[in-house]
């Protein structure tokens, strides 16, 4: 079998009333040169077995089940591992994809010679239905940028591992993703997006990612024990991220 272009890391935690719109999402894409790789995260609703059934009519969607709840960090590197594309594309299972968002996201890869390109995204409900509030991104990030602002949505990431090698996101509760940006930019270099919104990022009272202050608790973690910053730079970056987050809110 031919290795796909993208591998779509999505992982699966009680998420059955909208797992099927995100994976229509990816099976709507106008690049069709994927795999989506489900990561069940020892769902107790009916997830996994939705997953198994999506998967069992299109062979590129492969359902990975795990035995106990591992979290977000563990569920998308076990994705990562058994993925086989070029490039890493992330895709939470109750989040949306625009058609067009792979084959735009590819030719800016190949444009900017970048490890990591995102993309503007826009808000939706618990229901789905559109806010009209969409999340606007600078046309490239640095590393120093970023500390400053997390303005690169999971949801919107791709990631070419030909140029970052092998990768693995941090084994941490909450913002591993941006200590995995983070990462990215003080290896890789400067990350460039799609200034168009590509995605739909699903708003939930009581998600993982909901709880403000535990946020910014794990966004200081982030700062001191990922980072190694000391206590005036990641106060001083703390505060910049409090001012984006408020903004973000208001939009």
């Amino acid at each position: 079998m031919s290795k796909p272009l993208f591998s779509v890391i999505s992982p699966v935690y009680n998420s059955a009333r909208f797992l099927a719109e995100a994976v229509a999402s990816v099976q709507a894409q106008t690049l069709d040169d994927w795999e989506l790789v489900l990561v069940d995260d020892a769902s107790q609703d009916g997830s996994l077995e939705l997953a198994e059934q999506l998967a069992a009519r299109d062979q590129r969607i492969r359902v990975l089940p795990l035995q106990e709840n591992v979290g977000p960090a563990k569920a998308r590197n076990t994705a990562i591992a058994e993925a086989r594309g070029r490039y890493l594309a992330f895709l939470d299972s109750d989040d949306i994809w625009c058609p067009e968002k792979l084959e735009r996201q590819l030719s800016l890869l190949k444009l900017s010679g970048a490890s990591l390109v995102y993309s503007a995204y826009e808000k939706v409900n618990e229901t789905g239905a559109r806010s009209g509030r969409v999340v606007q991104v600078p046309s490239r990030v640095s590393y120093q940028d970023l500390l400053r602002a997390t303005v690169i949505a999971t949801v919107t990431a791709v990631v070419d591992i030909e140029r970052t090698g092998p990768i693995r996101m941090p084994d941490i509760r909450k913002r591993q993703d941006y200590a995995f940006w983070l990462y990215l930019l003080r290896n890789h270099g400067m990350a460039y997006g799609v200034q168009y919104p590509l995605a739909y990022l699903r708003k939930r009272p009581g998600s993982l990612s909901s709880n403000k202050l535990s946020a910014t608790w794990y966004t200081w973690r982030v700062y001191r024990e990922f980072e190694h910053l000391h206590i005036p730079a990641s106060l001083y970056y703390l505060g910049h991220y409090g001012l984006r987050a408020l903004r973000k809110s208001l939009v």
